[in-house]
């Protein structure tokens, strides 16, 4: 009546600090049907996280990636998704891809930004009412934003080709077919899923329906495997194919030692080296 609103403690919500700790959920049991169904969905997590490791070293100016770093990359990022089945989250770890193109849009390489990023992530994971703030931000304006990111992110990709002989017939035919069908094949999952409420293998076993559904309906991994085993058969030993495959400029990035700059960018914060060494 006289403009004053009075809200309830129930209709204000109380702000409560929630903690997670591993095995909140009770004791882990194990299936050997489901463990190769989770392998089989990491395994596609591993192909979709190596091309974005390589689209943030290739924004954040750094040099190639040896295959020691990917490597270490790939082994820390296991070791998170164990960690995630301990604490019962439900899902595993994967690199954002959308943060990579956060990097190319903003052109911030820092690690100090990614640390303190966490310690935000870690902030709002355990005090829910700040994190419903960013939960409420409006669809649209997400969608916007991942269309700026994945572009970034493809385009970080298909640069790469720069250093490939593209009036070779032969890398038109491997890049032109596995883009098609890494485009065509999860589009027929996606949408046999969506309409039928199954994946077109459809068994009783329902673990061995994940393990060929899945990775089928990534359009990262079907496209990239199709194309890493195109390049490695298709006239493999003729002549003058290994430099129509660009391999020769990538020869010095095959150690870790071959280029001065590897130590300045991939060497672990934290003195981490000590126990975790670069070869």
């Amino acid at each position: 009546k006289n403009g004053v609103v009075i809200i309830s403690s129930r209709e204000l919500g109380v702000c409560r600090i929630r903690v997670p700790y591993p095995f909140q959920w009770g004791a882990p049991s194990f299936d050997a049907g489901e463990a190769f169904a989770m392998m089989m969905a990491s395994f596609v997590a591993l192909v979709e996280s190596t091309g974005a490791f390589i689209a943030v070293s290739r924004y954040a100016s750094a040099t190639p990636m040896p295959p020691s770093i990917l490597s270490r990359g790939i082994g820390w990022q296991g070791v998170a998704i164990l960690v995630s089945g301990l604490f019962g989250t439900a899902n595993g770890s994967s690199v954002s891809v959308e943060n990579a193109g956060l990097l190319a849009l903003t052109r911030v390489g820092s690690r100090r930004v990614v640390q303190i990023s966490a310690g935000f992530m870690i902030f709002f994971s355990i005090l829910g009412k700040f994190g419903a703030v960013f939960a409420s931000i409006p669809a649209p304006i997400i969608a916007g934003l991942y269309c700026l990111f994945f572009a970034y992110v493809g385009a970080g990709g298909l640069s790469f080709l720069q250093f490939c002989n593209l009036n070779s017939f032969r890398t038109k035919f491997i890049l032109g077919f596995s883009i098609f069908m890494g485009l065509s094949v999860p589009q027929y999952f996606n949408e046999y899923t969506a309409i039928n409420g199954y994946g077109p293998v459809h068994t009783g076993a329902r673990w061995f329906n994940d393990i060929v559904n899945v990775p089928f309906s990534s359009e990262a991994f079907v496209a990239g495997c199709l194309a890493y085993f195109l390049d490695n058969t298709l006239h493999r030993k003729d002549s003058g194919i290994r430099k129509d495959r660009g391999k020769h400029w990538w020869d010095k990035f095959r150690s870790f030692k071959g280029d001065s700059r590897s130590e300045e960018f991939y060497s672990l914060p934290f003195n981490l080296n000590k126990y975790f060494p670069s070869v």
